[in-house]
């Protein structure tokens, strides 16, 4: 793409592993990266990484955010982790302990990490549920998230079980696991859920479904990467809008930097877009989330993870 189509700028490029491998590659030609798929705490080194900018919550700050509702609720929680052994589910780690702070050690009884190329995660799930542990932060991806959900009900354990917000899709994770085994499900949420029926009278909610409706028919509604390849594409557009006749890498890399205060269509309320050239943090803060059989519920207020993980 850049070599041989000479392009202008990589957009949304998808997962923690391929963006490291080329993260590099662009930053020293300063090709932009806008928006990728990956919230690993590796794009918050602005001065590193100063042409790559994150476009999901940041991994480290939604730990922190399952850590403080975990605190507030169930202080005396016996924490058993599940994660992905890679830069994912280490950060997800990292922000749960930070956000826990002096109590990590004593609330969290057990780990366990999987790889990519494992064909199961039974025997995870199986050894966990031994440490007597009644909360599974399940720091897992898409189909692991699945075999793990499908896992927990085969095996009679009912922890609270937590999943992160890039794999709550109800098409593409909680489906495949089976909806009544997904009952009772917490996750952080910063997008609205099509599933969630006090969207269906919302003005920006029914301009994405036009929107699907016009150009990707096919579409789940349902797939919360239709919700986030719009979000992705409504930052893209504004940080192109806003360089004006100054149509250079330089100034669309300063663009996408200096946001300030935009609400995309998908966001939940209270959920804004402010960068700045000190912080690419896209999104900072969500809400948290129950899984009723049919949508995710929300319920409290907005938890900031940054506040959160710094204290």
């Amino acid at each position: 793409l850049v070599e041989e189509e000479g392009v202008f700028a990589i957009v949304s490029s998808l997962g923690t592993p391929t963006n490291v491998a080329i993260y590099k590659y662009l930053n020293a030609r300063h090709i932009p990266q806008l928006f990728i798929g990956t919230g690993a705490s590796e794009w918050r080194n602005f001065k590193r990484t100063p042409w790559t900018i994150s476009g999901t919550l940041n991994y480290v700050v939604e730990g922190a955010i399952y850590a403080n509702f975990i605190l507030t609720h169930r202080p005396s929680a016996k924490i058993a982790v599940l994660y992905q052994n890679d830069d994912f589910g280490r950060d997800l780690l990292t922000g749960l302990k930070e956000g826990l702070g002096d109590r990590s050690k004593q609330m969290i009884v057990a780990e366990a990490t999987y790889e990519t190329t494992d064909p199961t995660i039974d025997s995870q799930i199986i050894s966990l549920k031994a440490t007597g542990a009644d909360t599974l932060l399940d720091f897992s991806l898409t189909k692991f998230t699945s075999r793990a959900i499908r896992k927990v009900h085969d095996i009679g354990w009912q922890p609270w079980h937590f999943i992160p917000s890039v794999s709550n899709g109800i098409a593409i994770v909680l489906r495949p696991a089976g909806i009544e085994n997904s009952i009772g499900l917490y996750s952080a949420q910063y997008y609205k859920s099509a599933a969630d029926p006090q969207w269906a009278n919302d003005a920006r909610f029914k301009h994405w479904v036009q929107f699907m409706r016009n150009y990707l028919p096919a579409g789940d509604l349902n797939d919360v990467y239709n919700v986030a390849g719009y979000t992705t594409a409504q930052l893209t557009a504004l940080a192109l809008k806003n360089c004006g006749d100054n149509l250079t890498r330089v100034n669309l890399m300063h663009q996408a930097t200096n946001i300030q205060g935009f609400q995309p269509d998908m966001t939940l309320p209270g959920i804004t877009v402010t960068t700045t050239p000190t912080d690419y943090d896209v999104f900072h803060s969500a809400r948290l989330a129950r899984f009723d059989g049919k949508t995710w519920v929300l319920f409290g207020d907005l938890i900031n993870g940054e506040l959160t993980a710094s204290r």
